[in-house]
């Protein structure tokens, strides 16, 4: 079975493990200050905080952003359920809208709908869902406007850039995950980048129980704090993400070429948005059958997301008025795409959608 991910761990990471197991500096050691610096510096920012998962980085950096009770903050809720969760815990409420049904990131006219008849609204959380950026352009324009702030979910999208600007570098703060299917990881990590001091010392504090010096505690705080071993991954794994991600850009360009001739939609990478291909993820009215045949042709696939966020149990009470979402929600199947993938698996999982419509002509 060709995987739809497989995390690459090498010799570069095992051996400096084995450097921080032996140093005895499992955590609060030099390696996640080296990782933040070296982070922030490959997104362009001045400021980076190593936390403990993706979520905890979305939650300290709303939390350092001012983001508290009886706020609302424009997102998506066609994402991983931890985007508004990080909301939520900071006591404000996600207000969903739509997305552009290209991009499957937010719509910036329905932004601006909310934005002119809101007051409440602190914050706009874009996702750059799938490894695509959002339309920063005119969602900075829309929050410099409206004097909200402009939060990057760069979980997936570790080395996309927008007019040729790093992702992490087009917000007031930006968030990664380093979770093992990511483009790069740390095991399971988290990271906030931001050029500005006072939102990163108020992140940095925030994670670390809200401690301004040795046992000197300004604010409760939490403890999300990256140990050094998942630092040490991460410092290896950065090394090497810029050939990673062209390695999944030619893997999607053999797909696009190949898929070019079948029904269904490949991704859509607008001009001067450089996608950086966490997943590949097409569009068919066929979905449950191409995943099928795909798996009866050796090829893993997967759906992110079927279940919109206002949709799920969790979020009973939340409403959107968001089509374009309940559309992808049926037709959005991810194929592989990872840099593991030998040229002729690529050709496979190829063959794997060329031949389903091949025996059902008129399939869509």
């Amino acid at each position: 079975m060709i995987p739809i991910a497989s995390p690459e761990i090498r010799g570069a990471e095992r051996e400096r493990v084995l450097g921080v197991l032996n140093s005895g500096q499992l955590a609060a050691g030099d390696q996640v200050e080296a990782f933040e610096r070296e982070f922030a510096a490959y997104c362009g920012a001045d400021h980076g905080v190593a936390t403990s998962n993706g979520t905890t980085a979305l939650h300290a950096a709303l939390h350092a952003l001012g983001v508290g009770e009886g706020d609302a903050v424009v997102t998506t809720p066609f994402s991983f359920i931890a985007t508004a969760n990080a909301v939520r815990f900071c006591g404000a409420r996600p207000v969903f809208v739509d997305i552009d049904p290209r991009t499957y990131n937010l719509d910036p006219s329905v932004v601006e709908a909310v934005l002119r008849e809101r007051e409440d609204v602190a914050a706009v959380l874009a996702v750059h869902l799938y490894g695509l950026p959002a339309a920063m352009d005119e969602l900075a324009a829309l929050a410099d406007k409206h004097s909200v702030a402009l939060v990057e979910d760069a979980a997936q999208a570790h080395g996309a850039r927008y007019d040729g600007e790093p992702v992490g570098s087009l917000g007031d703060a930006a968030c990664f995950s380093f979770y093992p299917t990511k483009n790069m990881t740390t095991g399971e990590g988290g990271m906030v980048v931001t050029d500005d001091r006072a939102v990163a010392e108020r992140a940095d504090r925030f994670i670390d129980h809200g401690r301004s010096e040795g046992y000197r505690h300004a604010e409760v705080g939490h403890n999300f704090r990256m140990t050094d071993l998942a630092a040490a991954i991460g410092r290896a794994q950065l090394e090497r993400l810029d050939g990673a991600v062209e390695r999944r850009r030619a893997n999607a360009a053999v797909l696009d070429e190949r898929l070019a001739e079948t029904p269904v939609k490949a991704p859509h990478e607008p001009a001067g948005r450089r996608h950086a291909y966490h997943q590949y993820t097409v569009r068919t009215e066929q979905r449950e059958a191409l995943a099928e045949h795909c798996r009866e042709q050796g090829v893993d696939t997967a759906v992110y997301y079927p279940i919109a966020i206002h949709d799920q149990p969790a979020y009973e009470g939340y409403d959107a008025d968001a089509p374009a979402v309940a559309r992808a929600t049926e037709e959005v199947l991810s194929l592989p795409v990872h840099p593991a993938l030998e040229p002729a698996e690529t050709e496979a999982v190829a063959d794997a959608v060329r031949s389903f419509y091949a025996e059902r002509p008129g399939a869509r």
